[in-house]
């Protein structure tokens, strides 16, 4: 039997084998203006943790114990990960976040222009539900396609990540109350990682009990994420993170930090990361180790 991979060496496979796809996730064969093709392809393969669709076949992986179940999963891990990129290309737009460098690469708009910036967006994100019908040549039934791209428009709209930048561009400092900044976070960053989770664990076969416990885990994992986001703009080094910090200061966010302080914040990431592992346990996988390693290394990050 082969040595168990560390967690750093299969994230960084997971990466490699994501990013492999991600390079004929636009066919070819389709004609498309090469302008915005280059531009869907510049934040596509402009690096990143990968954390999402990582997450996907680690999911897909638990559920199933099978290795091969996340080879099932790819395409809706490619389809995650065009979501995602969309978000930060629209996010890093002078209308909403105004940045320059995105994963220490300009962003879109400084290279192709506000214009197609936005139209690159636009088309990443409905490319996404192009790629989870896929998953059906792969074997997956298409009974949980469905119900997976279900889940990704409810999860990634106006009920969730859109929803949650909506609630960040309206909030200020002095204003926002702790728990509107946590519907901040839960949707506009918790809500893709819950898709995630659930996407690939639905691919492996989950029961409904597993689903609601996964979701508790991501749901627990993403907050825990984008609080540890804000401790890292204020205390990260920013050789390592790819941009600026102080980023939010700037821009006067509402940020944990800035209601609860540094070490507070610490330690709800540390009590929400305990609780997303609790849930693994209590939902019975037949492999839930990585989900367990994934959610410690992320506690741990330092980008």
């Amino acid at each position: 039997m082969n040595e168990r991979k560390e967690i750093q060496t299969y994230l960084k496979d997971a990466v490699i084998t994501v990013e492999e796809a991600l390079k004929s996730v636009l066919p070819a064969d389709w004609d498309v203006p090469q302008r915005l093709r280059d531009s869907m392809m510049y934040s596509l393969e402009a690096g990143g943790k990968r954390i999402r669709p990582a997450l996907v076949l680690a999911a897909a992986e638990a559920v199933n114990g099978d290795e091969q179940a996340s080879a099932q999963a790819l395409s809706v891990a490619c389809a995650v990960e065009c979501i995602h990129t969309y978000s930060l290309v629209h996010d890093d737009l002078p209308a909403l976040d105004n940045d320059d460098y995105r994963r220490g690469k300009l962003t879109n708009h400084k290279v192709y222009g506000e214009a197609m910036a936005i139209l690159a967006g636009d088309a990443l994100l409905t490319h996404a539900f192009h790629l989870i019908p896929q998953t059906v040549s792969s074997g997956v039934p298409a009974q949980t396609a469905l119900a997976i791209s279900s889940d990704l428009a409810m999860l990634a709209g106006a009920r969730g990540m859109v929803g949650g930048q909506v609630a960040d561009v309206l909030g200020e400092q002095g204003i926002t109350s702790i728990s509107e900044l946590e519907y901040i976070h839960l949707h506009k960053t918790s809500d893709l990682i819950v898709f995630a989770v659930t996407s690939g664990a639905r691919v492996g076969g989950a029961s409904e009990q597993q689903l609601e416990l996964l979701r508790q885990y991501g749901r627990n994992v993403g907050l825990a994420f984008q609080i540890q986001d804000d401790i890292l703009d204020l205390i990260g080094d920013e050789a390592k993170l790819g941009k600026k910090t102080n980023s939010d200061v700037a821009q006067q966010k509402v940020t944990y930090p800035y209601l609860l302080g540094i070490e507070e914040s610490k330690a709800e990431v540390e009590r929400l990361t305990q609780e997303a592992k609790a849930a693994v346990l209590d939902a019975r996988l037949a492999e839930p180790l990585r989900l367990l390693e994934i959610a410690d290394y992320l506690l741990n990050r330092e980008y």
